[in-house]
């Protein structure tokens, strides 16, 4: 049986409506591709156009200079003036220890200075003593030789009038014993002279030696006074309690830390990757969020850049020239100091994360919106 021949039916010739439907869908399309692209490029724009001038890194935390507060001296402590998380002023008594044996070391030693000193001043009156009995002792030779000019004299009469008969050879004799007499009590008192001044010399080297003990006790005296002042540890600027481990009657001994005094002024450790720092700089300005308070926005800007990565400084540093090497990116710490932080210093505490980001370069204007 033949097949049946199939007739095409002619399609409706095209119209001026359905041309336009075609051209508006065409437009959208292509407006769609367009504003597609657009996006696309918004994104990468605000995905790669910040790496062009900033760095940021998630490994960050807020940072101070704590301080341990530990005493100087061993002692009890008898009161405690601040409490957990307290907060005190520059200057401020944070802890007294018990004072009385340091009291009592600071009036041992002004009383020993006192003696030292009352010495000091003995010999002292010694020396202007000896100098009135060196001055008697030089007017004794004085007398000493007028009294033999005087025998030698009386000698060479008796003598003239012994040898012309007129006097008597006794009385010539008694000249001459009266000489040697003289002569005598002469040496006597120049042998005086001489003990009197050489006694000066050594009351002189007692002078020294008892000034020497005035200064040791004085130096004694300054250490005592020294010991009581450590028994009352202050504030040496504000800050807030933190990490406190000690209680009124407990007995410290010096080097033990009582507690941890943290400064109001914080700072920002940022630990970049090393290949991230080749165009940061100090000085430049730095966001910093908050992980604990999303809603604060602070600025700061960074103040230096560690010699050295944190692995340089580990308890165990690696060791890269035994075994196998695998090369590992480092990281370096950088300080950020806050800009102006206001009341938000008051929640930040060291130790709390933040992300930081670094502005390396000044983007241009019209990128603002990325920002």
């Amino acid at each position: 049986m033949a097949e049946p021949i199939a007739f095409q039916t002619p399609s409706p010739a095209p119209t001026v409506g359905s041309f336009r439907v075609r051209l508006r869908q065409s437009r959208l399309s292509l407006l769609a591709l367009a504003l597609g692209a657009i996006g696309l490029i918004g994104v990468a724009l605000y995905l790669y156009v910040p790496r062009l001038y900033e760095v940021e890194t998630d490994d960050a935390y807020v940072d101070a200079h704590v301080v341990s507060v530990v005493p100087k001296v061993a002692a009890y402590v008898v009161a405690l003036h601040v409490d957990d998380n307290s907060h005190f002023v520059t200057g401020a008594l944070l802890v007294q220890l018990d004072p009385r044996d340091f009291q009592v070391a600071v009036n041992t030693a002004t009383a020993e200075l006192e003696s030292a000193q009352a010495n000091a001043a003995n010999i002292k009156a010694q020396l202007t003593e000896q100098q009135a009995v060196i001055a008697q002792t030089e007017a004794m030779l004085v007398g000493d030789r007028a009294t033999l000019a005087f025998a030698q004299q009386q000698l060479r009469r008796y003598g003239s009038l012994a040898t012309s008969g007129a006097g008597t050879t006794e009385r010539w004799q008694e000249a001459q014993a009266d000489i040697s007499q003289r002569e005598a009590n002469l040496q006597r008192d120049l042998a005086a002279v001489d003990a009197t001044r050489a006694h000066v010399s050594v009351l002189q080297a007692q002078a020294q030696q008892a000034q020497a003990n005035i200064d040791r006790q004085q130096a004694a005296l300054a250490q005592a006074r020294l010991n009581l002042s450590y028994t009352k540890i202050t504030a040496t600027e504000a800050g807030t309690v933190a990490n406190k481990a000690v209680e009124v009657g407990n007995f410290v001994q010096p080097g033990q830390v009582l507690f941890s005094a943290v400064p109001n002024t914080l700072y920002v450790t940022a630990n970049y990757k090393e290949t991230q720092l080749t165009d940061v700089r100090p000085g430049q300005s730095a966001d910093i969020r908050v992980d604990a308070f999303p809603n604060i926005h602070l600025r700061g800007h960074v103040d230096s850049l560690q010699r050295g990565t944190g692995a340089q400084f580990a308890l165990l540093p690696p060791e890269n020239a035994t075994g196998n090497f695998v090369k590992v990116v480092q990281r370096v710490p950088v300080k950020i100091l806050l800009d102006d932080p206001g009341e938000a210093a008051n929640l930040l505490a060291p130790g709390m994360s933040v992300e930081t980001t670094v502005m390396t370069a000044r983007p241009p204007w019209w990128l603002g919106f990325l920002r």
